[in-house]
Parts: C-alpha cells; sequence; structure tokens
C-alpha cells in the first residue's frame, strides 16, 4: 500500500520555562532561561548543583489526588502534556475511533525517583512499607497505559526507551503505524523527571555536566567556547498525529506535516558520537529521504544541541557532511540553552517548538552564545528569536549507546 501522509494537529508541553504550551513557546522566543539552584534536594557540593526543573508543577489542574498519588513525576508530567495535547486537537474519542487511536509515549529513565525513594524505605522500614504501586509508578509504558486508559485510545498502546532519542523515536514509529493503516490517530511524544540525587550524581561523576553553578542561566551553551557540560532538565513534549484525510474531513487545524523519519546507529562508542558526525549525517539523510526533501528544501534545523565538547562539534560537522554548501544557508538553533537538555522528553519537546516554528514562521533562539566555538561555525540563530517562513525543518536527537532519530516536518 501506498505511504499515508502524516500531519500534527496538536500540542502539548510541560517544560522549565511553562507549564504549558503557550507559556513555554513564549518563554523560549523571548530567550528566557528556565535552569537554576536545585530545588527538589539539597545538591550542595555536587559536580553539578544547578538543574532545568520545571517550576510550581500542580498535576491537580489535569488529575486527582488520587490518580497524582500513584504516578511517579515522569508520569504526572507526560500525563500533563499528553491531555493538553488532545484537547488541543479537539479531538472527540469515541466507538467511532477508538479502535484506531493509540498512544506512543516512552521515557529514557523513566521512574527513577520512585525507586531511589522505594529503595531507601525498603532497607531502612522493611518490606512491608513499600508501596503497592511502586511497580507501576516507575515503569516507562505507564504514561501511555494511563492515557490510553482515560481516553478510551483502544488502538497501538507502546513506549520505547532509546535515552536522549527516546521523543523523537516514539513520533517517528507513532507516525509510521499511521503512514502504513495500523491506526488513524496517535498520541505521541516523551516525557522525563531525573533531576534526582542519584542521577545528578551519576551524571556528575561521568563528568557530562556543566560546573557553571555560580552561573546557573549561563551554563548551557551550546556552541559556545565557553561551554562544559549540558544542563539536566525535565518536562514533557506530546503531539497529536493524524491521517492527512482523517484530519481534514474533521476540519481539524494542521500545525505542520510530519512528513519522515530517519534513524541510525553509530555503532562506535557508548557515549561519544562517531567520528566526524557520520551516523547523525546518515540519520538526517534517511530522514529526508522518507520525506521526497532535497537537502536545499529545508530551511532550519532544530538541533541535539547539548552544550557538550564533543557533541556540539560532532554535530556541527554531521549537518556539514549532510547538507554540504546548504548547510551555511540553515537556521540551526538550540531551545536547550533555555530548558537544559531533558533526556528522553527532549526529543518530544523539540518536535512541538519544530512543528510551531513552521505555523508561526519564529525560531526559538540559542542564548548564551557569545564566544562561537571555531569548530562551529554555522548559523546558531544566537540570542535574539528570528522571524523566517520555513518551508521544511528538522529535529534531531541523538543518544547514549550511539542511537540516532531525526524527524522532517514540511509546512502544511
Amino acid at each position: 500500500m501506498s505511504k499515508r501522509r502524516v500531519v500534527i494537529t496538536g500540542l502539548g508541553m510541560v517544560t522549565p520555562v511553562g507549564n504549558d504550551c503557550e507559556t513555554s513557546w513564549q518563554s523560549m522566543l523571548d530567550g528566557k532561561s528556565g535552569i537554576d539552584k536545585i530545588s527538589a534536594f539539597d545538591a550542595t557540593g555536587y559536580p553539578s548543583e544547578i538543574a532545568g526543573e520545571v517550576k510550581s508543577f500542580n498535576g491537580q489542574t489535569h488529575l486527582t489526588g488520587k490518580e497524582l498519588r500513584k504516578m511517579d513525576r515522569f508520569i504526572q508530567l507526560g500525563m500533563v502534556a499528553g491531555i493538553d495535547a488532545i484537547r488541543d486537537s479537539g479531538l472527540e474519542i469515541d466507538e467511532s475511533n477508538a479502535d484506531m487511536a493509540g498512544v506512543y509515549i516512552g521515557a529514557g529513565i523513566g521512574g527513577v525517583g520512585s525507586i531511589e525513594s522505594t529503595s531507601q524505605i525498603l532497607h531502612t522500614k522493611g518490606f512491608r512499607r513499600v508501596s503497592p504501586f511502586y511497580i507501576p509508578m516507575s515503569i516507562i509504558n505507564m504514561v501511555s497505559g494511563n492515557l490510553s486508559i482515560m481516553h478510551g485510545l483502544r488502538g497501538p498502546n507502546l513506549a520505547c526507551v532509546t535515552a536522549c532519542t527516546t521523543g523523537t523515536h516514539a513520533i517517528g514509529e507513532a507516525s509510521r503505524m499511521i503512514e502504513y493503516g495500523d491506526a488513524d490517530i496517535m498520541v505521541a511524544g516523551g516525557t522525563e523527571a531525573a533531576v534526582t540525587a542519584g542521577s545528578m550524581a551519576g551524571f556528575g561523576m561521568a563528568r557530562a555536566l556543566s560546573r557553571n553553578n555560580d552561573y546557573p542561566q549561563e551554563a548551557s551553551r551550546p556552541w559556545d567556547k565557553g561551554r562544559d557540560g549540558f544542563v539536566l532538565g525535565e518536562g514533557a513534549g506530546v503531539l497529536v498525529l493524524e491521517e492527512l484525510e482523517y484530519a481534514k474531513k474533521r476540519g481539524a487545524r494542521i500545525y505542520a506535516e510530519l512528513a519522515g523519519f530517519g534513524v541510525s546507529g553509530d555503532a562506535h562508542h557508548m557515549t561519544q558520537p562517531s567520528p566526524g558526525g557520520e551516523g547523525a549525517a546518515r540519520c538526517m539523510n534517511h530522514a529526508m529521504r522518507n520525506a521526497g526533501l532535497n537537502h536545499e528544501d529545508v530551511q532550519y534545523l532544530n538541533a541535539h544541541g547539548t552544550s557538550t565538547p564533543l557533541g556540539d562539534i560532532a554535530e556541527t560537522m554531521a549537518v556539514k557532511r549532510s547538507f554540504g554548501d546548504h548547510a551555511q544557508k540553515l537556521a540551526v538553533s538550540s531551545i536547550k540553552s533555555m530548558i537544559g537538555h531533558l533526556l528522553g522528553a527532549a526529543g518530544g519537546v523539540e518536535a512541538v517548538t519544530t512543528a510551531l516554528s513552521i505555523y508561526h514562521g519564529k525560531i526559538p533562539p540559542t542564548i548564551n552564545l557569545t564566544d562561537p566555538d571555531p569548530e562551529c561555525d554555522l548559523d546558531y540563530v544566537p540570542n535574539i528569536a528570528r522571524d523566517l517562513e520555513i518551508k521544511a525543518a528538522l529535529s534531531n536527537s541523538f543518544g547514549f549507546g550511539g542511537t540516532n532519530g531525526t524527524l522532517a516536518f514540511r509546512k502544511f
């Protein structure tokens, strides 16, 4: 059968710069940083004492207190973003469409907060004090499970775990389920809430995190000479995807077309990118081929852009390897400069912002880019948002283990 077209009709996100899509988007356009000293626990003395936390989060705007008590924070964030995306789409799920409506939301680490706290309870108070909800609070597919139960989504019910590429892979795989007829509607994205003592210690001892503890809002600085590691963040980003004719028939607002999806593996190193960005370049090429796009058709790249010394250079080299001379004509930006690295949620939030960039003709900036690394010499939209008509755009995600994902979007 021929490939069916997939469009984006609903958006939801919760980020360190806003508890809803509209607030987060405007904060990003304004170049606002959501990074500060950690409030979830006392991180004094840790290698990195800063993070992009979701502030003043109140899940009771969407869920009952009883429901929230059974959910780790990553599930709560994912549920709020998913509920918002469904509301934004205007979809009504009933007997006529429930069997062809599914959900695909992943996380890179999942319920690490519940795992850490339960481990402490087990060793200090004994097994009888462990919550009976511990397992469903912790496992990654329970965002998809809870959202499908709440909204009666009886189609595909899936989750994936591919480190920092999770959100992108979930969205891409969900789009393929629509393309090939397994569903007409998919709610897809990523969520994460890993700002915990264990995570900060682990990433910190691996020397992956920025140690710019005195100036938190300046710590995440992709492509800048002064970058010294990524800043951990939390949040969720979810999209509603629909088959084009289905969306048109119900008169849905369409933000953009999700035209292509590419994947690749570096097969090189557990945490470092392949030399010259070779794996990432292949991934972008796969996505554009799947979308039927030429390199010259693309105006914008929402980059992985983590603010790590090796990663930023590798992605720059990958863009040049893939796009050739056209790389210098691309607008490239990283919202991680404002919200930090959301791990499994990064691809979800970045897909939401890429769709909004196409829809509104606006590109969020890369803030804190004041002294560019000479090896990072593309147009990174420094410090100030830009108006630009975007006909096609890419969004990149790369994860530990050498797993890569790219989404290709087209203006509808």
